[in-house]
C-alpha cells in the first residue's frame, strides 16, 4: 500500500481526520466543510508519531539531500519538526506567525546560519498563506528555502497555485484524494456521498450543503 493511502488510513483510525459530508464543519475562516483535520493528534500515538517523522525524513532525504536545517511552521509542525532534524541531525528553528511584541521581537526562532539550504516541516495545507508567510519571514532571515514537507494537503488549486508562484516545492505524506478513497474502502463514508466531497473540493469558499 501507497504511503499516501497508508497515512489516510493511520488518520481516520485515530480519528485526526473527520468527515461529516451530511453534518459539515465550520471552520475559522467560517468556510462550511465536510472534513476536519487535525494532525496533531498524531503526537499522542508513539508508533505513528515516529512513522510520520520517518516517512518525512525518507521524503527530505529523497526529495531534497542538499538540506542543511530544518524549520518548523508553528505551531501545529513545532514538534514534528524538531522530532525530524533530531532524527537526522539537522539544525532546528521553527517560525511563529509573526514577530513577538516583546523581547527581540524574533519571528524565527532558533540558530540558523546565514545562507544555509532550509527545508520546512509543515502539518497542513490549506489555501497555503500561513506556510507560505513562513517561507518568506525564513528568506527575510537570510536563508534559502529548498522546500517544503508536510503531512497533509487539501490540494486546493489555490494553494497551487500559490506554492508555484512563490517558488516552493511541496511534498505531502498523504492528501484528500487518498483520504476519500480510504473512507470509501473502509466503509466510512458511502459510495454517493463522495460526489458530495469531490464538488466541495472545487469550491470550498463558496460550498453550501
Amino acid at each position: 500500500m501507497e504511503v499516501k493511502h497508508q497515512f489516510a488510513r493511520k488518520l481516520m483510525e485515530i480519528q485526526a481526520i473527520k468527515l461529516q459530508p451530511q453534518e459539515p464543519f465550520t471552520w475559522a475562516s467560517g468556510w462550511k466543510s465536510p472534513i476536519y483535520t487535525d494532525n496533531r493528534k498524531t503526537l499522542g500515538f508513539p508508533r505513528l508519531r515516529s512513522f510520520v517523522k520517518l516517512e518525512l525524513c525518507h521524503v527530505i532525504q529523497e526529495q531534497f539531500p542538499e538540506a542543511e536545517a530544518v524549520a518548523g511552521v508553528a505551531t501545529g509542525a513545532i514538534a514534528q519538526g524538531a522530532l525530524v532534524a533530531e532524527e537526522l541531525g539537522l539544525p532546528y528553528c521553527y517560525v511563529r506567525p509573526k514577530p513577538k511584541d516583546h523581547g527581540m521581537g524574533n519571528q524565527v526562532e532558533g540558530e540558523l546560519k546565514k545562507g544555509c539550504k532550509v527545508v520546512v516541516v509543515e502539518d497542513l495545507i490549506s489555501t497555503g498563506g500561513s506556510s507560505l508567510k513562513a517561507v518568506e519571514a525564513l528568506r527575510q532571515y537570510g536563508v534559502e528555502v529548498i522546500g517544503m514537507v508536510a503531512s497533509f494537503t487539501y490540494g486546493f488549486p489555490v494553494a497551487e497555485e500559490a506554492f508555484a508562484a512563490a517558488g516552493v516545492k511541496l511534498i505531502t505524506l498523504s492528501n484528500y484524494d487518498a483520504v476519500i478513497e480510504a473512507a470509501a474502502e473502509t466503509g466510512y463514508i458511502k459510495e454517493d456521498e463522495k460526489a458530495v466531497l469531490a464538488e466541495w473540493r472545487k469550491s470550498p469558499s463558496t460550498w453550501k450543503q
